[in-house]
């Protein structure tokens, strides 16, 4: 899914503007990328833990894959 299609269907179901869904979906995006420059994992409900890598390289686990 691609960044405009993300925003449209998060502003159908918020009942805001593209323009405000893409703005809260960046924020979203920056709060993750600054704990990962950081060095701390970034959790989202549902979606899995966002941990950082060795030279910036950012790894996501998915909750629901077997481990």
């Amino acid at each position: 899914m691609q960044h405009k299609e993300l925003a449209q269907k998060i502003a159908e179901e918020a009942g805001i503007t593209p323009a405000e869904a893409a703005d809260e979906l960046d924020s979203v995006v920056n709060r993750i990328l600054d704990r990962l420059r950081k060095g701390k994992s970034a959790t989202l409900g549902n979606l899995g833990v966002f941990r950082p890598g060795p030279n910036f390289e950012f790894r996501k686990t998915n909750p629901k894959a077997k481990q």
